[in-house]
């Protein structure tokens, strides 16, 4: 596809195939919370691929486990070479260049943990006021994408499984009503300009676990997992906030309880905006392959979300 980076290849599409998109991620051949990705050809020297994000509502900016995920297949299907004990693998992503590093025993995957782009708050002690719950408050930070954080307890929510249609809701409303009210946009990649999702976090259920939180993003999409980016931007936010220090990790539980870690590397400026690199880690598995048809008489063929 044409461009000479990954936004101007998501462009591209956007408004010429984006019909693909629609029919891979709903159904008959997805569902509602479908996500997933478009391989490209990197766009930078340190790159071995680049990858355009997808979901029930179109691109993403970034994905923390998609990053693990396709560094896990690279390695074990032989998209790159591996080395013992880590592996490293270049990504390129619509937010810029991610270096992940997957640890290899010469037979099987281990964890991954990948650098990430420069994380920050963009706004602090913000106010939205939804149409279901009132008045919401809380910070606006940036880890690949931006995010609204949100304290659940004040709200009177936990992050479980059987709490998942009230989180959808609230944070579904929180997304609206923020992007409906402040405007975002990254100092360095224009095109970076809308709150993806509003992450509600709480306390954890596992022992050994910091936090847990929700993502919900997209068109009212829940993330089954702590949420790569809104991890990174999480430990942004409370390290620029005085409330993690530099040598310790946050352990980020999901609402089914997998756990994601991460930690500052280091401190930067993305313009005059105080910023860390994080790093987090993982771990995926490759669960299958699929081979989907495209057919230009089916009515249906280009997909149909159910709400």
């Amino acid at each position: 596809m044409p461009g000479s980076t990954v936004i101007e290849r998501r462009t591209w599409l956007k408004h010429n195939a984006d019909s693909i998109h629609t029919a891979l991620m709903l159904e008959p051949r997805g569902h509602a919370d479908m996500y997933g990705g478009y391989l490209t050809d990197p766009v930078s020297a340190s790159a071995d691929l680049g990858v355009i994000f997808i979901h029930n509502e179109g691109y993403s900016d970034h994905c923390g486990h998609g990053v693990i995920a396709l560094c896990t297949a690279a390695v074990e299907l032989g998209w790159v070479i591996p080395t013992q004990p880590e592996t490293r693998v270049g990504i390129d992503a619509p937010c810029g260049f991610i270096e992940a590093f997957m640890q290899w025993d010469g037979r099987h995957a281990g964890d991954v943990r990948f650098i990430n782009v420069p994380s920050f708050i963009l706004h602090r002690d913000v106010t939205v006021t939804t149409p279901l719950f009132g008045e919401v408050s809380g910070d606006i930070a940036y880890g690949g994408a931006f995010y609204f954080y949100i304290d659940g307890a004040k709200h009177g929510l936990t992050v479980c499984e059987e709490n998942v249609e009230e989180l959808k809701r609230f944070g579904g409303d929180v997304k609206i009503a923020a992007n409906a009210a402040i405007p975002v946009e990254h100092p360095m990649i224009l095109e970076v300009n809308h709150i993806y999702g509003a992450i509600i976090h709480s306390a954890p259920r596992h022992e050994g676990s910091t936090q847990a939180n929700c993502c919900i993003f997209a068109n009212c999409q829940v993330d089954r997992l702590p949420t790569g980016s809104g991890t990174a931007g999480r430990v942004a936010q409370l390290y620029l906030r005085g409330q993690l220090h530099r040598n310790l990790v946050l352990v980020n539980e999901s609402i089914i309880g997998s756990v994601f870690k991460a930690k500052v590397l280091g401190e930067t400026k993305i313009g005059e905006i105080d910023a860390i690199i994080p790093e987090v880690s993982g771990r995926a598995s490759i669960v299958g392959f699929a081979n989907w048809v495209v057919d230009v008489r089916d009515p249906l063929t280009h997909g149909f979300l159910m709400r």
